[in-house]
């Protein structure tokens, strides 16, 4: 049965002080749009290059994609609250923002680890690249990373559908975010909570140790290289990929270990700014580095 008393929420934000909304309105302004340029900018460069067309810059692409529809699911709504001084969000709105912010959360974290696993197979097994990373095994990862992630969201969704909420409910974030929905809630929220852990720790966790263990990998194998060269070609392939992922995980333990230490709402809101802005703006400032690199070799294709 679904039971819910309310139309509305409303988002609380960073600040009430009106002084700083103009500020915050244009800082966050800014910081989206150098996002979604940026990323735009990678996915032409690859479509556009013939020497980008490669597994590597496939999944890239697929990154920068997942990356502007990331930060589109929050920072606009928050921008139009804030011109318009209004916090409110309808109760569809916040379920359907909470339902993409998931997918393309779980899609960044699914891809990061796919990225890792074709840096693998490319500096462990540098002959047989081509043949394990075809076009057919490409799709079908970023295919099943997709389904995993739509499943995995809709599965969250249909059980805070569940979930009533009897009082005004004011949500202390930017965001609808899954964790202060299940918190603000009036019913029963164990099963919730349950599967919010349990999905943190398998969908969180497996990614993470396929990274890991990809890397542990090609560390062996670039020690083993002889010379000084081979070793920085080796290393410059996964560099770029190895900074995205660390600023990737460390900016979601921050924001975990901030919600854990404080209850604070304002201290959780401003480190999620971290991975939901900060991480997909500085994206393709990381990898334009690597593009100039790829015109100069080419040494893994």
């Amino acid at each position: 049965m679904l039971l819910y008393f309310l139309i509305e929420f409303f988002l609380l934000g960073f600040s009430e002080e009106p002084e700083l909304q103009p500020l915050i309105f244009g800082l966050f302004l800014s910081m989206y749009l150098i996002t979604v340029f940026g990323n735009l900018l990678i996915i032409l460069a690859i479509s556009t290059d013939p020497n980008l067309h490669t597994p590597m810059y496939f999944f890239l692409a697929n990154l920068s994609f997942v990356d502007i529809c990331f930060t589109s699911t929050t920072i606009p709504k928050m921008l139009v609250n804030i011109r318009t001084q209004s916090k409110v969000i309808t109760y569809e709105d916040c379920i359907t923002q909470m339902n993409f912010f998931i997918i393309f959360s779980v899609l960044d974290d699914f891809l990061l680890s796919v990225m890792a696993y074709d840096r693998f197979v490319a500096i462990c097994h540098p002959l047989h690249y081509t043949i394990i990373m075809n076009p057919q095994l490409c799709g079908l990862l970023v295919l099943v990373s997709w389904i995993m992630s739509v499943l995995y969201s809709l599965l969250q969704t249909l059980m805070v559908l569940r979930l009533s909420f009897c009082t005004e409910v004011e949500i202390p974030h930017f965001f609808c975010e899954l964790n202060q929905m299940i918190q603000l809630a009036c019913s029963d929220t164990f099963l919730n909570d349950m599967m919010m852990y349990f999905a943190t720790v398998l969908l969180g966790g497996a990614p993470l140790a396929g990274i890991l263990y990809s890397y542990s990998k090609i560390v062996s194998s670039i020690r083993r290289i002889s010379s000084a060269l081979g070793k920085y070609k080796a290393f410059s392939t996964c560099a770029s990929h190895l900074s995205v992922v660390s600023l990737f995980y460390c900016t979601g333990l921050g924001v975990y270990l901030s919600s854990a230490a404080t209850q604070s709402s304002l201290s959780s809101a401003t480190a999620s700014v971290m991975y939901t802005v900060v991480t997909p703006m500085l994206n393709p400032f990381i990898y334009s580095l690597r593009n100039r690199d790829i015109k100069v070799h080419h040494w893994t294709t």
